[in-house]
């Protein structure tokens, strides 16, 4: 996916307010597409202080909690998707070490969004971990979406 899409998505993809009860909600939409393709993942949704959802479903490793843990301090650090941060280093040829991140607490795959509001602040981030990194991606994409257009099914 390219960059111009990832800055897209990331433009579009805004809350007016983000609330526990839109972690929730967000949560279960992304439970209820995971549990219909039965998708072994970690769901995660978090703010830089406090977990606001969090569930493993089967087949998910502990080792998807770390992956999910280091996506989101991404997340919460370049107020970036950690896909678009991942693109924009290979792109660069830089890593996060180069920006003084341990990779034991951050990473830069796919698969955790800017919960952003629409004054721009960034309150938090959603997380998906147990598939291809893209995937990961793709599918918190597609919650978001639908959350925030309540136009589209399951």
């Amino acid at each position: 996916m390219d960059i111009e899409t990832l800055k897209s998505q990331e433009e579009t993809l805004v809350w007016p307010q983000f609330t526990a009860s839109d972690a929730l909600d967000l949560g279960q939409t992304l439970l209820v597409m995971a549990r219909k393709d039965a998708l072994p993942v970690v769901i995660n949704i978090r703010t830089p202080t406090q977990t606001l959802f969090h569930v493993a479903l089967p087949g998910a490793t502990p080792l998807n909690d770390l992956w999910a843990r280091r996506k989101s301090a991404t997340v919460l650090t370049y107020h970036l998707s950690s896909l678009h941060v991942g693109e924009r280093m290979r792109a660069s040829g830089r890593t996060l070490a180069d920006d003084g991140l341990d990779p034991a607490h951050h990473a830069d795959h796919g698969g955790s969004f800017p919960i952003r509001l629409q004054n721009g602040l960034v309150v938090a981030a959603v997380t998906v971990s147990g598939l291809p990194q893209r995937d990961d991606h793709a599918l918190v994409v597609k919650a978001l979406a639908w959350r925030l257009t309540d136009a589209a099914t399951i």
